[in-house]
């Protein structure tokens, strides 16, 4: 469809611009936009990130395919606007605060991957002979992962606060900041190298960039920003934080530091003020829209000619590559003490080569370096590999979450570590299962409080963490019956779900609930429709974040209109999500001769805004449909699961309809008939 939608549009738009009645340009920019919204939005439909979708279009478009868009000058400036702009909106991103939480996850498992992934890609190349120096920097090419693309699915997903989420994010923080030192160590690999008193200087004069920063973003950055929004204008805001990010990148250049560089630093100085978050919503479309220009670019690069014609050498590569990295990535949070259940499902999720890594190449160029001392054939081969990788992560964090229910769960600790009568003291106390965000501060009020409670863990570096604050904290599989007995499951007041992982929380309180019937059990997850699930796996009470969202949004308007906190909270407590609206056949879908069947079709209000069992196993869909005799809502058969019909094959109610924007068809499973 896009492929047709693209021919047709290229005559008109090459009429267009010969008619001499736009800008040059206008008509590359005009195809690049088009085609790549509609190829985002068909990836949108199958359940893919938008980012593929652009690395797709330019693929289709460029050079090497279509030849919509010739313009490699254009396209390469906005692809450098997008690298400054994602840099920025990342720095914004980092709090540090929240990374001194991870930091062993950081820089011990983040320093392992990327040391331990060069070390390996080096030695291997030198095995064929090539040099040490194209080594390190073919290494530093693969180490990097696509920070973008990983967590653009977990944004979708949900989890980044589960084990996987917790490792994959301290691996990625960690690489972002490799680059800085990368930036500044291929140079000196190239011809002409430089000498160790260049790379010192190099590494002393990034150090001060950063403590200059760092100073400005404490002592001056926060006062600026200040001044600026009391003017209560968004231009001047937006203005200013672009001209915070171009500033700051072209000062940083002017010393001898990329450009990428200095935008991470930009985002770094706005980060630590108390309009970070509102810097980040005023630049994000900015962002959006350059980093699409980015993607676009490295589409454009992809040869398919070359991909076909050197087949098996872009396959070893791609290979080569997830070995490597889904095997560093698994060994290094293995160290950290994680379980292969966790570790595993992190190394396929990083197994891609990340954006940057083409920041880094076309800086190896300029100094004569290529992947693998290959030349163009190398550029073109690390080209190939790359986008083939990104586009197939979502893939790999399939195959991981596959792999993770597959593998057996962790085993709860020894015997001697997690004895029972340690926690024979704690009597109608709390359990937590989790241990992020929400139970940080649910221990807080606790202790506040002096309710006893006890945290279970899988991760290491959260038993750590609550250790060190000296709370009660046990690491093991808070799904084992074993060791929710011995941390006094059947002596309990109430036990408290806090993992974000809806499958996980799901399975967590079906295990509670056969083993303690009675005991109070609360949840938490993202959506409303993910609530009803784990509610009717038994769970007491479900807060959801968008429910949470709502009822603050109630509480702070009632109070602004002048009712006191105790109305407004009795208000937004009581407010229930408005029901899904019904839906019924058509009085022409009643009558249609070709069903038998249409006396069993009710008007119904879906039970769920999502299909009912994909939510339970934390799964997508692609459209969904509603049975007309009971309202459950299930996926249609162009899903992986097929629910809906599982639902007709398992209950024999015969109609269903469709429940997408803008369809009312229904069709009758009997009859096969389409209404």
């Amino acid at each position: 469809m896009v492929l047709r939608l693209a021919l047709l549009l290229a005559p008109f738009l090459s009429f267009a611009s010969a008619a001499g009645e736009t800008p040059a340009f206008f008509t590359e920019v005009t195809v690049l936009l088009v085609i790549s919204a509609i190829i985002a939005y068909i990836c949108f439909r199958l359940g893919l990130v938008p980012i593929i979708g652009f690395l797709v279009a330019g693929v289709l478009i460029g050079p090497n395919a279509l030849g919509l868009v010739r313009d490699a000058e254009l396209i390469d400036a906005a692809a450098e606007l997008g690298v400054i702009f994602l840099l920025f909106t990342i720095g914004i991103e980092f709090s540090l605060a929240q990374l001194a939480r991870i930091r062993r996850l950081i820089f011990v498992g983040g320093g392992l991957q990327v040391g331990v992934t060069v070390a390996l890609v080096t030695g291997l190349l030198a095995l064929f002979g090539v040099d040490w120096r194209v080594g390190v920097f073919t290494g530093c090419l693969v180490a990097l992962s696509s920070t973008a693309i990983v967590l653009k699915l977990f944004e979708a997903k949900g989890g980044t606060g589960s084990p996987i989420g917790n490792v994959s994010l301290g691996v990625l923080i960690f690489q972002d900041l490799a680059v800085v030192v990368m930036v500044l160590v291929i140079p000196m690999l190239g011809e002409g190298g430089g000498s160790a008193l260049g790379f010192s200087w190099a590494l002393l004069k990034a150090g001060g960039l950063i403590v200059v920063v760092l100073t400005l973003a404490t002592r001056v950055m926060p006062h600026i920003l200040e001044a600026v929004a009391r003017t209560c204008s968004p231009e001047i805001f937006l203005l200013t934080i672009v001209a915070i990010c171009l500033g700051t990148a072209y000062i940083t250049s002017l010393a001898g530091v990329s450009l990428s560089l200095g935008a991470f630093l930009a985002g770094l100085l706005v980060s630590e003020s108390r309009f970070g978050q509102q810097a980040l919503g005023e630049i994000l479309p900015l962002q959006i829209i350059f980093s699409a220009a980015f993607f676009i670019s490295v589409g454009l690069l992809l040869d398919l000619g070359f991909v076909v014609m050197n087949l098996p050498l872009v396959l070893a590569a791609i290979l080569g590559v997830l070995v490597i990295k889904t095997l560093v990535t698994t060994g290094a949070a293995r160290l950290l003490g994680y379980p292969l259940s966790v570790a595993l499902p992190a190394g396929f999720l990083l197994a891609q080569v990340g954006e940057f890594s083409f920041v880094l190449e076309r800086a190896g160029r300029e100094v004569g370096l290529s992947p693998a001392g290959l030349g163009e054939a190398g550029a073109q081969t690390f080209i190939a590999t790359t986008v083939l990788l990104m586009g197939a992560t979502p893939f790999l964090g399939q195959i991981g979450r596959r792999v993770k229910t597959s593998l057996p769960t962790p085993q709860a600790p020894a015997a001697e570590t997690l004895d029972p009568s340690a926690f024979a003291g704690l009597q109608n106390h709390v359990i937590i299962a989790g241990y992020g965000d929400v139970a940080r501060r649910l221990t807080g009020v606790l202790g506040r409080t002096q309710t006893p409670f006890v945290i279970v863990t899988l991760s290491p570096t959260g038993a750590t963490e609550a250790e060190e604050r000296e709370h009660h904290a046990v690491r093991g599989d808070y799904a084992k019956a074993s060791v929710l007995s011995a941390v006094g499951l059947a002596r309990a007041r109430l036990l408290v779900v806090a993992d974000d992982d809806p499958a996980m929380t799901l399975r967590v309180i079906s295990v509670v609930r056969g083993l303690a019937p009675e005991l109070y059990l609360v949840g938490r997850t993202r959506t409303h429709a993910q609530a009803l699930a784990l509610k009717q796996a038994g769970a007491n009470a479900v807060i959801s974040d968008e429910y949470a969202v709502t009822e603050r949004l109630i509480t702070d308007v009632l109070e602004g209109v002048g009712l006191t906190s105790e109305d407004a909270q009795r208000y937004a407590e009581a407010y229930e999500p408005p029901a899904l609206p019904p839906v019924s056949l058509t009085d022409a879908q009643q009558g249609n001769p070709t069903c038998t069947h249409t006396d069993q079709a009710h008007t119904v209000s879906p039970l769920t805004e999502g299909c009912e069992e994909c939510l339970k196993l934390g799964d997508r869909w692609v459209h969904l449909r509603v049975c007309m005799s009971c309202g459950h809502v299930g996926c249609c058969d162009d899903s992986k699961n097929k629910h809906a019909t599982g639902h007709f094959h398992g209950t024999g109610h015969p109609i269903i309809r469709s429940l997408e924007r803008g369809e009312d068809w229904a069709y009758c499973y009997e009859d096969e008939a389409t209404l």
